[in-house]
């Protein structure tokens, strides 16, 4: 198994060895309750004293206190808490306390969710208004200064966890203290512990958030810092711990684990200077420039932590590149929440006014202030071989030695795909509905494989693809096909040859090798069909693959068979192919990536899925029992060139890209018969229950996947 590489320090961290052995010593040896009385308790509370005091003294928190608690959603719950409570008491004796809460855009979604939540519950009804950033993710201070006489609490990051954008707190400050209104500032310190220096009594800060875990030490250990004389109201009540402060025992081993951790933090030792982190941070941003042309930082890098990157890579979606790291080894995160249909943009970058792209396909990057110069030199090494991968599959920079593929490729994005018609014996393709999220993509490999495009077509009138499709036709250059260059409105080139369907209709035809893709008009925009034509006819039983778009006709190869026109349209187009033709569509939400006419078009995944689960505990024992399984890796080929699956010892395993999967189903289930247990396996397990679930439905019943993918299967040979 390849050696990991976490590059994810952000979102978690391993723990320090000495913060390790401290919370282990304090589980075996000091495990007295500090509010026992006694000389083990006593301990205890000498512990916690002492690492309160040392983060007093890290944080410039004289004259305030620091509270242990569990993590930073607590400690931010509780500081708007108090905070509310505070304004609902200045209201009630009649002062003036503000009516805005000001969060700004980029903010942890548990700041404003916590706002809102304690804001309907004490009925408030404070308004909740946005302090907007520029493109370098810095707050609007001339907003501010509007904002500020008016805000009851605001809300602002010392460095945000996506981008690790600094903010400049002593501005912010200045403004709130200058307000006549002096508003409540609570700023969320995550990200900023142990990468910025930090002087809380100075800044004007009435609250502060920490969390343990981003910084070597356990999960479940935070602080929150209440500048002297805020106001404060406790979350949790009932056992009087930390001076009645926040109720609960306290978490003993966090807190001498913690302990340790702002130990090497004070002895200036363990961690590495910011000179150095920028040194390491700039090896990192060269290799990834060489591995990833036309990359794009999402944050300038001279206003961020430089533990932090953040990216774009036009042509990839960031579910894509976490693939691709991960394959080899290097654990990033995707700056977007992703689900299987589609991918949320970041709202961080949305709120810095980048490009729709490059906030739906951002990349995070980030290491720990302990990182060793030797972690720094293997992630660069294997970034450098991500970018080798992708030029292997000619999907980035330039390489003459490319084959390209044969048949169909379906690329998809944001629930709907892209289809590639490939003949590689005379490099030539037909592009159909083009993604604007994929037309960079789409350029690098018709040029880096040297194709001739002979039509980019749409199937239906959506004014974003046939954008796309007249961009895409004007920048492919030399590469299309002189004929397509006088075309109609979804790209049929104005002069081609014709054939006969099944239905009688003349259509017009494109011939690719020994395969000819027709046109059949249909209400609801138009099917194109993919066979093998006799005499200038196109039969039914020729047809393999229907081309149906994203209007009537995919609306008609659903479940809900309601709509007339979408009746009309599939009737229209069952009297020009057969039952086992594939039906390929361009809207693909469900993610069905394939069906038949004669298939239960239900597209019930959730079912499927709890049918076609093997655990990879069970995965050998299910092999022992089915001797002719073929396992099937469904990952795409720059992940398998960056980070090889070598199979089970005596199981063949066919390595078919998910996006080539459909080029493979007319003969799996013309096989059906023989019932081959077929197990697929990806990464995670979504690609590989994708295609389970496509075999079942379409009535191949031997097919299984492997839940949770490779990530899990840590008994897989290889």
């Amino acid at each position: 198994m390849t050696p990991e590489i976490y590059l994810d320090a952000n979102a978690t961290t391993s723990v320090l060895p000495a913060a390790a052995a401290s919370a282990l010593r304090v589980m075996n040896q000091q495990f007295g309750n500090p509010s026992s009385t006694h000389y083990t308790g006593l301990r205890a509370k000498d512990l916690m004293a002492s690492v309160r005091s040392r983060a007093s003294r890290l944080l410039g928190a004289s004259g305030g206190q620091l509270l242990f608690v569990s993590g930073a959603t607590e400690a931010i719950q509780t500081a708007a808490l108090s905070a509310l409570c505070a304004i609902r008491e200045r209201r009630a004796r009649g002062e003036f306390a503000g009516h805005l809460l000001v969060v700004g855009a980029t903010e942890h979604k548990a700041v404003p969710e916590s706002l809102a939540h304690w804001n309907r519950l004490l009925g408030l009804d404070l308004e909740l208004r946005v302090l907007p950033v520029d493109a370098a993710g810095q707050h609007d201070l001339d907003v501010l200064r509007c904002m500020a006489p008016h805000a009851a609490i605001v809300c602002t990051m010392a460095a945000n966890n996506e981008t690790g954008c600094r903010s400049n707190l002593a501005a912010i400050g200045e403004i709130l203290q200058q307000a006549p209104n002096k508003a409540l500032w609570l700023v969320d310190c995550v990200q900023a512990l142990g990468k910025l220096p930090l002087n809380l009594a100075a800044t004007g800060v009435d609250y502060a958030a920490f969390s343990g875990h981003k910084l070597y030490a356990p999960k479940g250990i935070g602080l929150l810092y209440v500048r002297g004389g805020a106001p404060f109201t406790p979350l949790m009540v009932g056992g009087g711990q930390e001076d009645g402060q926040r109720s609960g025992t306290e978490n003993m081993a966090g807190i001498a684990a913690l302990g340790a951790v702002l130990e090497a933090l004070e002895d200036g030792h363990t961690f590495r200077s910011q000179r150095d982190l920028v040194r390491l941070r700039d090896l990192l941003v060269a290799s990834l420039q060489e591995a990833l042309p036309g990359l794009v930082f999402n944050a300038p890098l001279d206003k961020t932590l430089p533990t932090t990157l953040n990216f774009s890579v036009p042509g990839f979606a960031s579910k894509e590149l976490l693939d691709l790291f991960d394959a080899a080894g290097v654990r990033v995160s995707a700056g977007s929440a992703c689900s299987a249909a589609k991918a949320a943009p970041s709202f961080v970058l949305e709120a810095m006014g980048l490009p729709a792209w490059q906030a739906a396909a951002a990349v995070r990057m980030s290491f720990g202030p302990a990182v060793s110069d030797e972690l720094i030199d293997q992630a660069c090494e294997r970034i450098r071989a991500c970018g080798s991968a992708l030029r292997a599959s000619g999907l980035c920079g330039a390489s003459h030695h490319n084959t390209p593929d044969d048949g169909l490729l379906q690329w998809s994005a944001d629930g709907a795909s892209t289809w590639l018609i490939l003949d590689a014996a005379s490099r030539s393709c037909i592009v159909l509905d083009a993604l604007p999220a994929l037309e960079q993509r789409l350029l690098a490999y018709v040029r880096n494989h040297r194709l001739r495009v002979l039509a980019v077509l749409v199937t239906h009138t959506n004014p974003v693809h046939n954008a796309t499709r007249l961009a895409l036709a004007k920048n492919l250059g030399e590469h299309l096909d002189s004929a397509a260059l006088t075309c109609d409105n979804t790209g049929w080139p104005a002069s081609c040859p014709v054939v006969t369907l099944g239905n009688n209709e003349v259509a017009d035809a494109l011939a690719l090798g020994s395969l000819t893709l027709a046109r059949l008009a249909s209400t609801g925009g138009q099917a194109c069909l993919l066979g093998e034509v006799h005499e200038k006819s196109l039969h039914p039983g020729q047809v393999r693959f229907a081309f149906i778009g994203t209007g009537a006709l995919v609306a008609s190869a659903t479940p809900l068979h309601a709509d007339p026109a979408a009746e009309a349209a599939m009737r229209h187009l069952m009297d020009a192919i057969h039952p086992g033709t594939l039906l390929c569509a361009a809207d693909d939400m469900p993610g069905l990536l394939a069906s038949t006419p004669r298939a239960d078009a239900q597209p019930a995944l959730e079912g499927a899925h709890r049918e076609i689960d093997l655990c990879a505990r069970t995965l050998a024992q299910f092999l022992d029992q089915h001797a002719n399984a073929l396992l099937v890796d469904v990952r795409e080929p720059f992940e398998r060139l960056a980070g090889p699956f070598a199979g089970t010892a005596g199981h063949p395993t066919l390595h078919l890209p998910l996006s080539r999967l459909v080029n493979q189903l007319h003969t799996w289930l013309g096989q059906r018969e023989l019932q081959r247990p077929l197990v697929f396996v990806c990464r995670s397990g979504n690609r590989s229950a994708k295609a389970a679930a496509c075999m079942r439905r379409l009535g191949y019943s031997t097919a299984w996947h492997l839940a949770g993918g490779l990530a899990l299967a840590t008994q897989v040979d290889g």
